[in-house]
């Protein structure tokens, strides 16, 4: 099996996440499963911020910003969504995201569906920022 990066990371993600699906089942709006999965990711020892702005880069400058539902271990972007199911424009949405984030690895994760929904996203263009912001 391939190993990810920061999979030991997105691995407690999940399992968090699985817990609030397994505990609340679906059919709630997202502010519910974000508050909950709040409290999860913290007794899993997880640092995180939630609705946490993050800068929109466009040719290595910044051109605003933009609320991510949490922002963990300062690595990860988690998107949630609470629908029926995923579409291919929620995909294209969240890697456009992580490039617009300058941000290598994303969760999507949805909680409207019978069963928990998940992808782990990867920014193929991801450039280290060893470079100043404001050239």
């Amino acid at each position: 099996m391939a190993e990810y990066k920061f999979k030991e990371i997105t691995e407690k993600i999940i399992g968090s996440s699985m817990k609030v699906h397994a505990t609340l089942g679906n059919g709630f709006q997202e502010v519910i499963y974000q508050r909950a999965l709040e409290i999860e990711m913290g007794e899993a020892d997880l640092k995180f911020a939630r609705e946490f702005n993050m800068p929109i880069y466009y040719k290595g400058r910044q051109i605003g910003e933009r609320r991510v539902d949490f922002f963990v271990e300062e690595k990860i972007m988690v998107e949630l969504k609470a629908i029926i199911q995923l579409e291919r424009v929620h995909l294209a949405q969240a890697k456009n995201y992580l490039e617009a984030y300058n941000m290598q690895v994303g969760l999507l994760i949805n909680f409207g569906s019978v069963s928990l929904e998940f992808k782990r996203l990867e920014n193929n263009k991801y450039v280290s920022s060893n470079f100043p912001v404001n050239q």
